[in-house]
């Protein structure tokens, strides 16, 4: 019997295999024994003592969701093989020095070994700046995974990838296709606990962002989807502490593009004192200061993306504004917003003029031209990173490298004051 392909550098709990498949496949315990507790070998997570199946085993109640793990069974992985060798990069186009400068940086750090992190500005290109590296392990032969932890930003990037390379591209997220064997995947962090030292380099975008940020699973899914002698890349807009820390201790090598592709700063947040937004909302009514600013944008012609802190907020703000401009075609999105992509693109298209939206467009997502609005913008959801990517979805177009940035709040917090500090501090990084 020969192996499915489609196995290759992934991991199984002993349900899911055929017991002939079980016998070609590598062996790991399903379970580790430290200082007297358990440890799941798929996700690294504690098992409790009321994780105690009547069977006398232990359970992963973790990552339940992707097939029991139990403490008297294996686990089985197929190790992972090359690729035949091609030239894969059909995207043609020029990158900036600023660019060309990081994208060396990364080809260095794969013939070095030298695991990486990319801090580059909302806007700065990330994504081309990665096709060369990517490219360099798939033609000779790698498997590469470009991860994020947010469903929004692999399905752009899926978008991106098919038109500028020449390979199929696996595309993993909870919904998804199921997964066949390709030297390039996109897929949500999550999916990663599916693989084991399946690829010989892993891009992790946007790892500031939940449910990543300070996820021990996930880091733990990071590092074993990794081949041995396999490279890990961080991409981020907006550092975080323990990012910061390891780039100290010399085990992240720093990458810096503090400047977008168009060569025009990042746009400085304006804060707006508004304390009667809550009041009004209460009473279905809009507040009649966010109403004129709101006339006033609406002149432009531009398109306007209002941030809302909580999904009712938003869903009551947009029935508001649709009854106060009812010549304006308004949409409002959220994590449980089942039409999400289509109304994004409605938006893009000019056929929503108006588009409310909880953090979950806060990255990942490009509209041309558009202004940016926060409402309640010191609420405890928008902290400083969240804030830092809103404001990066404004001056992101060639065509209008400017645009209106306003955060209203009723009283300036810590989240505000350092999002801003840091975008002034990379628009000086960037000589501008």
């Amino acid at each position: 019997m020969k192996v499915n392909p489609n196995c290759l550098g992934r991991l199984f709990t002993e349900n899911e295999l055929t017991k002939e498949e079980r016998q070609l496949a590598e062996k790991l315990p399903a379970m580790r024994k430290e200082k007297g507790k358990f440890f799941c070998q798929r996700c690294n997570s504690t098992i409790l003592e009321e994780w105690y199946l009547p069977i006398g085993a232990y359970y992963c109640r973790e990552c339940l969701i992707m097939k029991r793990v139990r403490s008297d069974q294996s686990l089985y992985y197929f190790p992972q093989e090359d690729f035949p060798k091609q030239d894969v990069l059909k995207w043609r186009g020029q990158l900036t020095p600023f660019q060309e400068k990081v994208s060396e940086g990364l080809i260095q750090a794969v013939d070095k070994q030298e695991p990486t992190l990319v801090h580059a500005v909302t806007g700065a290109g990330k994504t081309e700046m990665i096709y060369q590296v990517v490219a360099k392990v798939i033609n000779r032969g790698g498997a590469v995974c470009l991860a994020s932890p947010r469903i929004d930003v692999c399905l752009e990037l899926y978008k991106r990838l098919q038109k500028d390379f020449v390979c199929e591209i696996a595309l993993l997220h909870g919904e998804s296709e199921p997964y066949f064997r390709t030297p390039l995947v996109v897929a949500t962090t999550h999916q990663l606990l599916k693989f084991y030292q399946a690829f010989d380099l892993l891009i992790v975008d946007e790892v500031d962002a939940f449910p990543y940020v300070d996820n021990p699973t996930l880091y733990h899914a990071v590092k074993n989807s990794v081949k041995e002698n396999g490279l890990r890349i961080f991409l981020t807009a907006t550092s975080t502490d323990e990012l910061d820390r390891k780039v100290r201790l010399g085990e992240l090598k720093r990458l810096s593009l503090p400047r977008r592709f168009h060569g025009n700063p990042l746009i400085i947040p304006k804060p707006v004192w508004l304390s009667d937004f809550n009041h009004c909302l209460e009473k279905s009514r809009l507040s009649p200061k966010l109403k004129s600013y709101i006339e006033k944008q609406r002149k432009t012609g531009y398109p306007l993306l209002i941030f809302a802190s909580e999904i009712k907020k938003g869903e009551q703000l947009k029935e508001i504004l649709q009854e106060q401009f009812p010549n304006e075609k308004i949409g409002f999105v959220s994590s449980v917003t089942e039409d999400r992509l289509e109304q994004v693109q409605a938006f893009r298209d000019r056929e929503l003029t108006i588009l409310i939206s909880t953090t979950i467009l806060e990255r990942g997502v490009t509209f041309p031209c558009v202004d940016v609005f926060v409402v309640e913008a010191n609420h405890r959801l928008f902290t400083k990173s969240s804030l830092i990517q809103i404001g990066g979805r404004v001056g992101r177009s060639m065509d209008r490298p400017t645009g209106d940035l306003l955060f209203f709040h009723d009283g300036l917090n810590a989240s505000i004051k350092k999002a801003i500090k840091e975008i002034q501090q990379m628009n000086k990084e960037a000589g501008l």
